[in-house]
């Protein structure tokens, strides 16, 4: 069975820096059985209603502005995979699932998967996140994902479990963490390694930090679809960690 894998995946500038994160993150390519497809699960695509992307070439989205030119340069040719796009709406069924042509890959995908796959060969798939639904829904949405696990299909969240960029080192020397930051980041471990979910659902009742940490949920809720994808028992471990800029969270979260 693959695991599932969070990616804090941080400033889009990772795509192309040679850094603690993206050295982790190459580790783990490395390191985990290669996927037959992967599908992930961006704080980007983040809209109303459920789709998954059925391009047979998905195109880059630089979905940002205010970059170096040579950050829109870059491009992720990863294929596309129809046949895992139906599958997805097979298992979401009777949920209504969109077979979306337009959309390709967001910057929270590729800006990782550049660095975990960078010959850009695995077939790549990416799952809407309704932005019109709770918490619940989402961790809902991993469970009924998880048999994909089994598939040879390896599933992605890509966000930031601490993601507040009011509070942001914009261009300053990056500070240390916010001790609100870390307080929450620490909680949250502790409740993910006790596999104590529910409190992570209903995150806006873990007080003062947690709704520092998340001010708005879309990078929050994929770590909801791999704790979902997560087997009873399973191992969960976090190869990556660090806080940057002082309020954005870089963990990884890996099930199994």
């Amino acid at each position: 069975m693959l695991p599932a894998i969070f990616f804090g995946h941080g400033n889009p500038m990772n795509a192309l820096a040679e850094n603690a994160y993206t050295q982790a993150w190459r580790k783990i390519g490395i390191e985990t059985e290669r996927p037959g497809a992967i599908l992930c699960i961006s704080a980007h695509w983040y809209v109303p209603g459920t789709g998954v992307t059925i391009s047979t070439a998905p195109r880059t989205i630089h979905d940002f502005g205010g970059f170096p030119r040579e950050l829109y340069q870059v491009r992720y040719p990863a294929p596309g995979d129809p046949e895992l796009a139906r599958r997805v709406q097979q298992l979401l069924a009777p949920l209504a699932v969109s077979l979306d042509g337009s959309w390709g890959l967001d910057h929270g995908t590729w800006s990782v998967l550049c660095h975990v796959y960078p010959d850009a060969d695995i077939p790549v798939v990416q799952l809407s996140i309704d932005e019109s639904k709770p918490a619940a829904f989402h961790f809902d949405i991993g469970r009924r994902i998880a048999p994909l696990r089994e598939e040879g299909v390896l599933i992605v969240g890509s966000g930031n479990l601490v993601h507040n960029l009011h509070t942001y080192a914009w261009g300053r020397h990056a500070p240390d963490p916010y001790d609100w930051a870390i307080q929450f980041e620490d909680r949250a471990k502790g409740l993910m390694l006790a596999e104590e979910v529910r409190p992570l659902i209903e995150y806006e009742t873990l007080g003062r930090e947690a709704l520092l940490s998340i001010p708005t949920p879309d990078h929050y809720l994929p770590l909801l679809y791999v704790l979902g994808a997560r087997q009873r028992g399973e191992p969960i471990t976090f190869p990556v960690a660090g806080v940057d800029g002082g309020s954005i969270s870089m963990l990884s979260v890996q099930a199994g």
